[in-house]
């Protein structure tokens, strides 16, 4: 990477990290701490104000990216951010759920990782850009796992008004990194040069990413809303959860210099086959783990390997995305894609809670398993791009 490779990648995925930090801050402690909420009491008002981030932010994807094609994407993360700070200071007021339910939707209206992800894609060569895509999954996932170990101990201080606030302040810090720190950025394509939509939609391997996206988010949060209560009846108490999954997710990085030297030696599309091949695998495991005695060693394997595919698909999806899109229509091919990554968290936990509730975990991680089976075969045709060349689409 040049200097300014670097910088671009690591400034942006810091605007990444303090963004998602919050975020996942709030998410171990929302559905206790909003109960307390007048309005609280209603499950199906408290599930709602805790997914509608993900709706807003899928239905505005894709009009951020197309605005960042056209008219700069600096000026479009910076709006984004601002909104996404209003949204928390809003929650950080509310004295119901309702008002809170506004802000978390204002915080989803804030739908900036479009234009994000298509800027780093501008600001880097095509043999780099997994790498640099990498670092902005590798700093989410950290702030995952962060998140998990202090936000119990930061809601005891604070309380969840306090945290939506702390969000609301690093979304600030946030803009500082855009306008201090993000190399200058490329001057936005005018005239017939941007192309359409549509054209997006239309290209057969960029559809197979936006699908596999749709399904690798799907899966992640359904079976979440089962692996919590599997490590209980493993014996760890859920304070304990972050001892299975900091060195989980720290030790799949790892995982990522496989993907990186595959890269350099042409068989990335094997490591990216392998990867979604690993996660169903890890949902077959699940699915003999909630059907016998759950074993705690057992499920800190499994979520190891479930880490290493994880983190390897969020690095490569996006840079694939962002290589096989042409440069004047890359904001709009990322909103799809992130459209349909957001759309993924909104039905995989609506639809987990159902299934859990409807069948049980074993008939949930069979279902996760066979949705990773349908997008192996669906990936299995796609080409994947020359370095520096572009991509002519396929049937």
């Amino acid at each position: 990477m040049t200097p300014t490779e670097r910088r671009a990648a690591a400034s942006l995925a810091s605007i990444f990290a303090l963004r998602m930090l919050g975020l996942f801050l709030v998410l171990p402690v929302f559905a206790l701490e909003a109960r307390r909420y007048p309005g609280g009491e209603d499950p199906v008002w408290l599930g709602l104000a805790m997914g509608i981030y993900g709706l807003t932010q899928g239905l505005l994807q894709l009009p951020f990216g197309m605005a960042s094609d056209r008219f700069g994407r600096k000026r479009v993360i910076v709006l984004g951010l601002l909104v996404f700070a209003l949204g928390s200071f809003w929650a950080a007021a509310a004295s119901d759920l309702m008002s809170l339910l506004v802000g978390r939707s204002l915080q989803g209206a804030g739908a900036v990782s479009a234009a994000v992800t298509a800027l780093l894609a501008d600001l880097t060569r095509d043999e780099v850009r997994t790498k640099a895509m990498a670092l902005v999954g590798g700093s989410i996932g950290l702030m995952f796992a962060l998140s998990l170990v202090v936000s119990p101990w930061l809601t005891a201080w604070i309380g969840l008004s306090g945290l939506f606030g702390l969000t609301g302040l690093l979304a600030l810090a946030g803009i500082g990194v855009v306008v201090g720190w993000v190399p200058p950025a490329p001057e936005p394509v005018t005239g017939q040069g941007r192309g359409h939509w549509r054209d997006v939609l239309a290209h057969a391997d960029l559809m197979r990413l936006n699908i596999g996206v749709f399904v690798l988010h799907a899966v992640q949060l359904a079976m979440w809303v089962s692996v919590p209560a599997l490590l209980v009846q493993a014996g760890l108490q859920t304070a304990q959860h972050w001892q299975v999954y900091l060195p989980a997710v720290s030790l799949s990085f790892l995982f990522l210099g496989v993907v990186f030297a595959a890269e350099r030696r042409g068989h990335l599309k094997k490591v990216f086959l392998l990867s979604i091949a690993l996660i169903a695998l890890v949902e077959v495991g699940l699915l003999v783990q909630s059907a016998g005695t759950t074993s705690l060693s057992g499920m800190a394997l499994l979520l190891l390997v479930f880490f290493c595919g994880f983190n390897a698909l969020e690095a490569t999806q996006p840079s694939l995305a962002s290589r096989i899109a042409p440069q004047a229509m890359r904001g709009t091919a990322m909103g799809v894609y992130n459209t349909l990554q957001s759309l993924g968290f909104f039905v995989g936990g609506l639809g987990g809670g159902w299934l859990v509730k409807s069948w049980g975990s074993p008939v949930l991680f069979l279902c996760c398993g066979v949705a990773m089976l349908g997008w192996l075969l669906l990936a299995w045709r796609m080409q994947m791009p020359g370095r520096g060349r572009p991509v002519v689409p396929s049937a």
